[in-house]
């Protein structure tokens, strides 16, 4: 009997192995794949669309359109800079700073949790993982980041975060957000509409792009203030990121 049970937890060990190792390749498929093809959909999609499904909500379609960056306005790509990550050229995916800082600022507040993630971690989350908060999953968030910062260029990194961010109920990507909320391309878009859209970034079920709140528009007139500071369209031009 007990020996049964040793060759059974063997088993499932070699398995789960297997299993991790198979994931892991995966995941790394996809960060070569993804460095210079087109992302159909993110993980995140994928979770939302499925999570309509089961509650029964058969209208809702995770949607999206790719673009590359030539066709999305360098005002979007410094609105999420300015409000998400404004180290985000010099980095290697983590903001120390901010980290220690988002730490501390948990251990007083444990209600009023605040996250500290840049760019590139929120692009490998919402690509390739599950949304929620556990230590497995910023250990694989790490993982993916560092993967992503080694193999891709800064570029692609904002390209791809720009085509998978949720802006909305069912709206992916900037092309899509830019279509539903202006009714243009994204590579039309102004400066004051993509500080309104990098303003709802936090929490775009909550925050409406079409019906903002005194917060959202209080929030859009900061970042128009951070992108002026950060220097305008030169800092995307400097940085190689246009």
């Amino acid at each position: 009997m007990k020996k049964g049970r040793i060759a059974l937890l063997s088993f499932f060990k070699r398995w789960l192995l297997r299993g991790l190792l198979a994931l892991v390749g995966i995941w790394f498929a996809g960060i070569i794949l993804f460095s210079f093809i087109p992302v159909p959909f993110s993980a995140v999609m994928v979770e939302r669309q499925f999570s309509a499904w089961f509650s029964g909500d058969f209208s809702y379609v995770a949607h999206s359109d790719w673009v590359s960056m030539d066709e999305i306005s360098p005002w979007m790509g410094l609105a999420v800079i300015a409000a998400e990550d404004q180290k985000f050229p010099d980095h290697w995916g983590f903001d120390i700073v901010a980290i220690e800082k988002a730490f501390a600022h948990n251990e007083r507040h444990e209600n009023r949790v605040r996250g500290a993630s840049t760019l590139s971690q929120q692009t490998a989350k919402n690509l390739f993982l599950w949304d929620g908060r556990s230590y497995v999953r910023k250990g694989l968030e790490a993982g993916l980041t560092l993967g992503m910062e080694v193999v891709w260029t800064k570029r692609r990194i904002l390209t791809v975060y720009l085509n998978i961010a949720e802006f909305g109920e069912g709206v992916f990507g900037v092309e899509a957000a830019s279509q539903r909320y202006f009714h243009k391309p994204a590579s039309r878009l102004t400066m004051s509409e993509a500080a309104l859209l990098a303003a709802v970034l936090p929490n775009p079920i909550r925050f409406k792009a079409n019906a903002p709140s005194g917060y959202v528009h209080q929030r859009q007139q900061w970042i128009l203030r951070q992108m002026r500071q950060l220097g305008g369209e030169s800092f995307m031009a400097q940085h190689e990121l246009k």
